[in-house]
């Protein structure tokens, strides 16, 4: 267990307010980690200080530039150096059809999914080099950037964009000796998407045997990988997404029949999302 101890290491989660990022941000403070949380809601901030009052709750858009230099500056003024940077933010913002989108629908969805990851990312980079050798960095992707998604492309390929940039990036931090790697989750339960907005009631009987493992995720599924990347345990692994999916992705499309038999045939109608056609 002192492998997962982040005593005296700073800790910075984007979106730390809720959800994924929330879980993240809980699981750094509870192994002794300074965690620094980019949140813009002020009632999450607020929650989460009055929880964690070692910790910073900062006002950040990861969109806006002087939001992010300003972030940066505060935890160099604070610590003079980052640990871990977990890239949290994301939303798939506008599902529909590719080409009923507008540029400025599409603008945005690669901002919120791409634009602020590689912003975050350079801003922090100085301090993680503060940090290195041993500072590590953890983006949240999706199990989307390595499957087709239909109405959702955009987001589908921004996420394909953060793993890319994860492997090109490996390759430059190595000799800093900075590790930078993904977490690819399945649909996970959380206020941002909701398995009652994702899985409408009616189309829940056989929800239990469309994954393998049983169920979707919850944040602290997600939580446990950031740990273990960022940990000495991941000291030799980077460059690399871990797949936090109940076996999602290796089944491709196969789901079990109420009796226990595999099947690619779909048992569902309906439209998860209710575009319409």
């Amino acid at each position: 267990m002192d492998m997962l101890d982040f005593s005296g290491k700073v800790v910075l989660v984007t979106g730390g307010g809720r959800g994924i990022g929330r879980a993240c941000a809980e699981a750094f403070a509870a192994a002794g980690a300074s965690v620094v949380i980019a949140e813009v809601s002020e009632e999450l901030r607020a929650d989460f200080a009055a929880r964690h009052p070692a910790a910073l709750a900062i006002r950040c858009d990861v969109t806006d530039s002087a939001d992010v230099a300003a972030l940066a500056d505060r935890i160099r003024e604070r610590f003079g150096r980052l640990d871990v940077l977990v890239n949290n933010v994301g939303d798939f913002l506008h599902a529909a059809p590719f080409d009923a989108m507008s540029d400025d629908q599409v603008a945005a969805i690669v901002e919120i999914n791409f634009g602020q990851v590689m912003r975050v990312t350079r801003a922090m980079l100085p301090l993680l080099r503060a940090a290195a050798p041993g500072s590590s960095i953890v983006s949240v992707t999706s199990i989307e950037a390595f499957r087709g998604i239909p109405n959702c492309a955009v987001y589908g390929a921004c996420k394909a964009a953060v793993t890319g940039l994860t492997k090109c990036l490996a390759l430059e931090l190595a000799p800093a000796g900075i590790r930078i790697n993904d977490i690819a989750p399945e649909t996970t339960d959380t206020p941002q998407v909701a398995l009652d907005y994702m899985i409408p009631p009616e189309n829940r009987a056989h929800m239990d045997k469309w994954i393998p493992l049983g169920r979707f995720g919850k944040p602290e599924d997600i939580a446990g990988a950031a740990l273990y990347l960022a940990s000495p345990l991941a000291s030799w692994v980077t460059g690399t997404t871990i797949h936090v999916d109940g076996g999602a992705l290796a089944a491709a499309g196969w789901t079990r029949t109420p009796d226990g038999q595999w099947t690619v045939v779909p048992m569902v109608s309906g439209n998860g999302l209710k575009i319409p056609a």
